[in-house]
């Protein structure tokens, strides 16, 4: 199983000092959040893409180009790229780049975006979201599966005779996960195309997360990809703690309060109930997100949040050691000893370029 942390990259006022960092210092912060994240043992560092304040991620395969050159273990990811208002030849084309570049240490993570006004600014139009994912993504896979590639569709201009470069690094594209929160049109693309399915898990009770992974679970089956336990999920989720649950909660409130994903809403109490937001000790988190697998079954890839609603560099770093000394440790062994044989591990890229050459070679054979 891998763990690792991701950002929004949200530019936020840290409200217990008044100061907001600027573009440059969050930029820098993110870097040293990844290559700390590989320091303390961690598999998985994500960016998420955003084209409007407060967030400054225009551009993650930029960013993720600089730190994979500054990291050499780390598995790069989004944590979420716009397949909606982002040109599918352009997505083959720099994820392509940036998996050579990283050695094959990237895989992605596919989303809609759920901002009305950024749709227009691409030339798109909020209402065609779904029907956008769906081209788009159909049009991507060609695009990294076959050398050249005839197309027409409603959403661009069509296509003759292309090829994208570069190809796929040794013949296989990225993985791709499908992020979602409520739309079970996205789980069943993730579904029918056999690729990871990742439930944001941040906003929404433990129940809705269950039913849309265990529908992706289903519908993986269906579409002959294997059995329903053996389908790749990914949660999301936010931790912040401390030696002591009172300490994490009394640090955490003012940040939690004014955060502007979900600030000034319901008290840190409240949604810490209502959601897997844990607030407490390490031992608070190792329990709870051990608790995750017993509504989503056996999963391959546990992502944290800990570098949202202003919290100073600083923090996240501390943040960062707890979970690479006292938290992930006990989740690796924990997830470990409870998996079955039959269930697959996260895809990397050995494994994929393993299980697209026997594939080949038993097509040779027939």
């Amino acid at each position: 199983m891998q763990f690792g942390v991701f950002s929004v990259s949200d530019i936020t006022t840290d409200p217990t000092t008044g100061r907001t960092p600027s573009e440059a210092e969050r930029i820098q912060a993110v870097v040293t959040i990844a290559k700390k994240a590989e320091e303390v043992g961690l598999d998985v560092f994500a960016l998420g893409e955003h084209h409007n304040p407060p967030f400054f991620s225009s551009s993650p395969t930029t960013t993720l180009a600089y730190i994979a050159a500054q990291t050499t273990r780390l598995q790069l990811s989004t944590a979420t790229t716009l397949i909606t208002t982002n040109d599918p030849v352009k997505i083959a084309e720099d994820y392509a780049m940036l998996q050579h570049l990283a050695g094959g240490r990237v895989d992605l993570m596919l989303g809609r975006g759920n901002t009305g006004p950024v749709y227009p600014w691409f030339g798109q139009d909020i209402r065609d979201g779904i029907p956008l994912a769906v081209e788009n993504y159909a049009l991507l896979r060609r695009l990294w599966d076959e050398d050249v590639v005839d197309w027409s569709g409603r959403f661009r201009t069509p296509l003759s005779g292309f090829t994208s470069t570069p190809r796929p690094l040794d013949g296989v594209a990225p993985f791709v996960w499908h992020g979602s929160i409520r739309s079970p049109q996205i789980a069943e693309q993730a579904a029918y195309y056999g690729d990871g399915f990742f439930s944001n898990h941040i906003f929404w009770p433990a129940e809705h997360t269950a039913r849309m992974v265990e529908f992706y679970r289903r519908r993986f089956e269906h579409h002959g990809h294997g059995s329903a336990d053996q389908a790749i999920v990914g949660l999301g989720g936010q931790v912040f703690m401390r030696r002591n649950s009172q300490d994490a909660v009394r640090e955490f409130r003012l940040y939690f309060d004014n955060a502007p994903v979900y600030g000034h809403g319901p008290s840190l109490e409240e949604f810490s109930a209502q959601t897997p937001l844990t607030v407490g000790s390490p031992q608070q988190v190792i329990e709870r997100t051990l608790g995750f697998r017993d509504y989503v079954g056996d999963y391959q890839r546990q992502l944290f949040l800990v570098d949202h609603a202003g919290l100073p560099l600083k923090t996240v770093l501390e943040q960062l050691d707890i979970l690479g000394e006292e938290v992930v440790p006990v989740l690796r062994r924990e997830f470990a000893a409870a998996k079955p044989a039959h269930v697959p591990d996260a895809p990397t890229h050995t494994s994929l370029v393993a299980a697209h050459r026997t594939a080949v070679g038993e097509a040779v054979v027939r």
